[in-house]
């Protein structure tokens, strides 16, 4: 025979015994519905005991967290959640961003735990994306950014009113490998210079020494840029392929976040400007600089965009054919880094800016100056402090390129 319901304060909920199934049902007044009807929360158990539980867990729940959003399901998956969450933040963060955290969630994230409830995540289920990507013999980078992108999905969970266990959320992430990236040694980098300074476009790997430049800034920057007046390089914007809202839809438009400033060029290729304020900065050019480029200029493939390294019919370039061109250069030098058992490999483009840094710092340039070149601080924010600190990187980058071997005008260029 059914218990008789207990009546209990009002709003703290009810118990009773459902006559359809037998169970045990407990309901907490929630307020009201977008319709106007009343809204509750129910859990339901076999026992009265367990369901009295479970009431109990639940309003501490709320307590502590706040009345769950309408609308949300205890029993969303993973999966389900995870769709949602790359909906909602493709207008929220940078495309690039955005591309990668697709990549986590749909390679790694979803195959792993897709099918488990947010409510009923372990530790355990953390780590099991862990050892998937381990598994597949992938870097522990992928591991640490798969980590570090379900976390910030879940976190978003809790905040839509979707329940995750706290202990999930304070599951430590994996290790990644230790970055072995360094300044160039100064013997290999004038080696590197050397063969660069063959090329017509010598003055593209200059600008990733003596101007601490990204490739993405040196294949977005345009001649409209570079004042030979005033003897100085803007750095403001950067190459970057932009995703397709649908995958390899050219017709389908391009995932950018609200208030995304892009220029396109050529197909998903664009002009963006930098992550942060302290990409945007002024470098002055030095002398073999400046006359490098000026060669350049005059046998550069021409650009519709303006660009000053393009490719050879004058398309965007693209970060592959950098980089190719680039380990075609080191394999010329025959330089490369090699550890203490002897085993060697390719320098990396970006430590072109370590070795700036380094030669910066070896200078006893002071810190602000260092960062300013880099880009790692604020930019110069008024004409006036920017007139002040020019002459500081100026001198800075002159003995940069001292110490490269670059310090005399560049000899002209033949295509």
């Amino acid at each position: 025979m059914a218990e008789q319901k207990t009546r209990r304060p009002h709003g703290t909920g009810g118990v009773y015994q459902r006559a359809s199934d037998g169970l045990y049902v407990a309901t907490i007044e929630a307020g009201w519905t977008a319709k106007g009807t009343r809204r509750r929360i129910t859990v339901s158990a076999k026992t009265k005991r367990a369901c009295e539980a479970k009431l109990k867990e639940k309003q501490r729940e709320i307590a502590k967290s706040g009345t769950p959003v309408a609308g949300v399901s205890a029993k969303t998956t993973v999966r389900t959640w995870a769709e949602q969450w790359l909906t909602v933040t493709e207008t929220q963060v940078r495309p690039k961003t955005w591309a990668t955290n697709r990549s986590a969630v749909r390679t790694w994230i979803i195959p792993t735990i897709g099918h488990r409830r947010l409510d009923l995540l372990a530790p355990a289920d953390i780590r099991a994306v862990n050892v998937a990507i381990r598994k597949a013999g992938r870097k522990g980078s992928t591991a640490v950014r798969a980590h570090a992108v379900l976390t910030k999905m879940l976190k978003d969970a809790l905040v839509e009113g979707h329940s995750v266990p706290p202990r999930v959320l304070a599951t430590e992430g994996p290790l990644g490998n230790e970055a072995d990236r360094d300044a160039i040694p100064l013997p290999d980098a004038l080696a590197i210079l050397a063969v660069a300074s063959e090329r017509p476009d010598s003055s593209r790997w200059a600008a990733a020494f003596m101007e601490a430049m990204r490739p993405a800034e040196a294949l977005g920057l345009t001649w409209s840029a570079v004042d030979f007046e005033k003897h100085r390089i803007e750095v403001s914007w950067q190459l970057q392929a932009l995703p397709y809202k649908v995958t390899r839809d050219r017709t389908s438009g391009f995932r950018t976040p609200d208030g995304y400033i892009s220029r396109q060029l050529d197909g998903a290729l664009h002009l963006v400007r930098p992550k942060t304020a302290s990409g945007l900065r002024v470098i002055p050019m030095v002398p073999w600089m400046e006359a490098a480029l000026l060669a350049w200029r005059d046998i550069c493939p021409a650009s519709p965009h303006g660009l000053v390294w393009p490719r050879p019919d004058g398309r965007p370039g693209s970060d592959a054919l950098d980089r190719a061109a680039w380990v075609e250069i080191v394999d010329t030098a025959q330089v490369a880094r090699v550890d203490e058992d002897g085993n060697g490999r390719r320098y990396d483009l970006y430590e072109a800016r370590h070795t700036t840094a380094s030669i910066l710092r070896e200078a006893g340039v002071d810190d602000e100056t260092i960062t300013a070149i880099m880009g790692h601080s604020t930019i110069l924010s008024t004409k006036a402090y920017l007139h002040t600190t020019d002459a500081r990187t100026r001198e800075a980058l002159e003995h940069v390129a001292t110490r490269l071997g670059l310090g005399v005008p560049a000899p002209r260029i033949e295509a």
